[in-house]
């Protein structure tokens, strides 16, 4: 593919995936609110929830119990991964018929590149429309599709539509589709920075533009050069075949809470230990340089902490570190506790790189 070569680009994403197999495996569910996720009687979490569902304002993230009392008749199943891993690989299969730059970003979702591809006189279009019949006829489900000359603006697309539906933005349209574009539908854009953004006038990406990349970089740092190139519509990441792992990290949901540090702290040796099993697992390459934690309330407010470490004189195992950061994040609202999570943070080849240069000068 020459640079002179306009892109195209593909986005996948299935529509309420583990549910709607689920339908699949069982037709009889298909009129009823269904949400895959753990049990209400064990502090369960819902996965996902068909359409149905969606309309009682069910999400996944929600405790299983608040989805019961918002729809009664909801029919929560247990997740079944092995199946869900199993038609994502034919969902894959059905992609690499018309490309193989496939990007996945989880088993419902990825993104394909098709600049290349010579089926149908190359029309990305008829590409999608083509993988979205296959994926309907042979697998039993749907998907959605998003195209367009970039990964951020074919992500947005997918998503245009949905359920079932195909959205394109050619390269023409894209300038007027960002002008009108709510900036909290920019991936990264939260909560809080659309409240800062709010804050400051802005609401769609036109207002983005008017504000211009120095005022963005004083007041989001590096990240405001990336919505000043986000609101224009631009973006140059390519679609990567391979994904370089930057985090490692495990969690539990307690059936019932934790209140007191002692709670929290017999909670913790197993946790590190599957947090070592796991980290076995990494490439004997794979460089370690940060610690963090995770505590959610029972609120289901959640606090963070991250500390790095000196890797030339340090090693990540050390299970009381990861104890006083967990009472330290805790200590922050000491409300009770019903989730723990530990992790690792793993410097990226090219940080590694810089890194071992670094330390050649320093000899």
């Amino acid at each position: 593919m020459t640079s002179k070569k306009q892109r195209k680009i593909i986005h996948i994403d299935a529509d309420a995936f583990y549910a709607s197999v689920e339908i699949r495996e069982n037709p009889q569910l298909a009129l009823q609110p269904i949400a895959v996720g753990g049990e209400p009687s064990r502090r369960g979490v819902i996965a996902t929830c068909n359409y149905i569902a969606r309309k009682h304002g069910i999400h996944s993230a929600m405790a299983s119990s608040h989805a019961i009392r918002l729809c009664p008749s909801l029919i929560i199943v247990p997740p079944n991964f092995k199946l869900y891993k199993q038609v994502s690989a034919q969902i894959r299969n059905i992609m690499l018929r018309y490309t193989d730059i496939i990007e996945p970003l989880s088993l419902d979702e990825a993104y394909l590149d098709v600049t290349d591809a010579e089926h149908f006189n190359g029309s990305a279009t008829r590409i999608a429309e083509a993988i979205r019949e296959a994926v309907t006829n042979e697998l039993s489900i749907h998907v959605s599709a998003g195209v367009a000359p970039n990964k951020f603006l074919a992500k947005i697309a997918s998503d245009w539509e949905k359920p079932d539906g195909l959205f394109v933005i050619t390269p023409p349209q894209v300038e007027a589709f960002v002008l009108k574009l709510p900036v909290n539908k920019i991936n990264g854009v939260g909560k809080v920075t659309t409240q800062k953004l709010n804050h400051l006038g802005v609401h769609t990406c036109g207002d983005l533009q008017a504000l211009g990349i120095h005022t963005l970089s004083e007041k989001f740092g590096k990240y405001g050069a990336r919505l000043h190139e986000l609101s224009r519509g631009l973006d140059l990441r390519p679609v990567q075949t391979s994904r370089t792992r930057k985090s490692l990290s495990v969690e539990h949901t307690f059936s019932k809470d934790l209140y007191t540090e002692l709670d929290i702290e017999e909670k913790l040796p197993k946790l590190y230990r599957e947090l070592c099993d796991r980290a076995k697992k990494l490439d004997p390459d794979a460089k370690i340089n940060k610690r963090f934690v995770k505590v959610k309330f029972s609120d289901f407010t959640q606090t963070t902490l991250e500390e790095s470490f000196n890797m030339t004189t340090d090693t990540w195992d050390k299970p009381q570190e990861f104890t006083r950061m967990l009472l330290q994040a805790w200590r922050r609202s000491e409300k009770p506790v019903r989730l723990l999570g530990l992790g690792l943070r793993l410097l990226t080849p090219t940080q590694s790189s810089n890194l071992m240069q670094m330390d050649l000068f320093d000899t």
